[in-house]
């Protein structure tokens, strides 16, 4: 039998993994009657997922769970990529100058509790099934099921109900139904074949992690979880075993041996699991009135752990834009912005991950000779290392900008210290918080109450250092608009009609 509620939602979000929940949240934040279904019945254990990089961090710290989150884990400030080469991340101009180890069902614990208290309904066992899109909104086809393993195989109760929404996401993974059931391609290959994962503990843990090395066998990489629990990712090269096939802790072990001469005491798996990696990008993140995000968009190489946190910055880009143009406050202009600005991004961490994965594990005589010289120049040149430091972290990613812009349009604005007032921000991300714009004032600005009563969608605060730039920054942390002459009459109230943001 099949009923019909309608409306059900603004925006149903299919997908309860971290991008899903993140943007569940940050609508429920905004006000949006928010609906995520999830086809499992129950929450995920699986932890593929590890890296919180210092991007992800500062936006979950706008969003005041960031402290949270960095109490399940164990925070590192560097990591080998391959050889003796390391990335420094200790100097990166964040508050997190690091990455977070954790497990992903932590990042998702976070996220569910924040949504659920502002207000997101999450529906478990809700497989969507089929899927149409009119003018005016989109109809969502879903099979419910009552019980059932995290694997998804719950039995069927008979029931089918359809929801409308008036958008839809798509942050349903790698084999996402609503990307295929909107026919979008998605193009790209396979970069390595049964990866093995386990969960262990380890008698004799490594000095230094993450510990990683690249042998002719195969790769392992060792990774802290901060709670006596470590993370081996493994492969064997010409392993070629399907991803539901068993992971024998033996075989892990004995790649891991092959790549340091040790398994490290190994034992107590808590969770396995294979996988086949892939690069993967759509040709468009948007259809109408359906979006795609994190994995239904995207895949990349597990090198430099950025799938998770590229997903999480596509939920908070599309976020604060639906809610605007829901509100009234903005056209459907606003959402061809998200294509515009997060497809080069998922492109560029398509091609670094790659770059990364194939300068560690290519065996040619010649590739080694570049390894071996990168190496050293790395250890001897820190600051060459600077530009992927930032782009690994995403500190480093920036939107389009027009023709003559100032050169802070488009980029990440930076944790900024300000000005205090009764109550209210002591620095930006702080101010970042209410979710509305913040525009920013030189320190000798005449004073102005935080909250304009006649802007509620914008946050006016001062910083305390000495530069004179004025600046608006959107909802998501990135500059909309600068100016060096520090004239705030000149600073513009935001603009979010025809006329796209990046290009205010």
């Amino acid at each position: 039998m099949t009923s019909r509620i309608d409306p059900t939602a603004d925006v149903l979000v299919i997908g309860a993994g971290p991008t899903g929940l993140l943007l569940a949240g940050d609508l429920a934040a905004a006000g949006v009657r928010v609906v995520l279904l999830e086809r499992r019945a129950r929450e995920s254990n699986l932890t593929r997922a590890f890296a919180v990089h210092a991007r992800t961090l500062e936006m979950l710290d706008a969003r005041s769970v960031a402290e949270e989150l960095l109490a399940t884990g164990v925070f590192i400030s560097s990591a080998r990529l391959f050889g003796k080469a390391r990335l420094d991340l200790s100097g990166l101009p964040s508050r997190f100058p690091g990455v977070l180890m954790t497990p992903q069902y932590e990042t998702e614990r976070v996220l569910e509790a924040r949504a659920v208290k502002l207000g997101a309904e999450i529906r478990r066992g809700a497989e969507v099934v089929g899927l149409r899109q009119d003018a005016d909104g989109v109809d969502v086809d879903v099979r419910t099921h009552t019980a059932g393993e995290p694997s998804g195989d719950a039995p069927d109760d008979g029931g089918t109900t359809t929801l409308r929404a008036r958008y839809v996401v798509g942050a349903d993974g790698v084999h996402s139904t609503v990307r295929q059931t909107l026919g979008i391609p998605f193009p790209g290959k396979s970069v390595l074949r049964s990866v093995m994962l386990a969960d262990v503990r380890l008698a004799a843990p490594p000095r230094e992690t993450p510990a990683f090395n690249s042998v002719a066998e195969g790769f392992s990489l060792v990774l802290p979880f901060g709670d006596g629990w470590y993370r081996i990712i493994a492969w064997e090269r010409g392993s070629d075993l399907p991803a539901d096939a068993p992971v024998e802790l033996d075989d892990l072990r004995a790649v891991t041996r092959a790549a340091f001469g040790t398994d490290f005491g190994a034992h107590d798996a808590r969770w396995t699991s294979r996988f086949h990696s892939d690069e993967r990008q759509v040709p468009r993140y948007r259809d109408g009135r359906v979006f795609l995000a994190g994995d239904a968009a995207h895949v990349h190489s597990p090198a430099g752990g950025m799938g998770m946190n590229a997903g999480m910055q596509d939920a908070a880009n599309l976020g604060w834009k639906l809610a605007a143009v829901l509100a009234g406050r903005a056209d459907d202009a606003l959402l061809d912005t998200y294509q515009d600005e997060r497809h080069p991004v998922g492109a560029l961490v398509l091609r670094l991950s790659g770059a990364i994965l194939r300068m560690a594990l290519t065996g040619s005589t010649v590739v080694r000779g570049l390894r071996r010289g990168a190496a050293v120049v790395i250890q001897h040149v820190p600051r060459v290392t600077r530009r992927p430091a930032l782009l690994v972290s995403g500190l480093g990613i920036r939107y389009p900008a027009p023709p003559g812009a100032h050169p802070l349009t488009g980029t990440r604005a930076p944790d900024l210290p300000l000005v205090e007032v009764p109550d209210g921000p002591t620095r930006l991300y702080e101010a970042l918080r209410a979710g509305r714009y913040v525009r920013v004032l030189p320190r000798g600005a005449a004073p102005r109450d935080p909250v304009g009563e006649r802007e509620p969608d914008v946050i006016t605060v001062r910083r305390t250092d000495a530069r004179q730039e004025s600046l608006l920054v959107r909802p998501d942390g990135y500059v909309a608009w600068a100016s060096d002459d520090g004239a705030t009459g000149a600073v513009p109230m935001p603009t979010v009609g025809a006329v796209p943001l990046s290009r205010v």
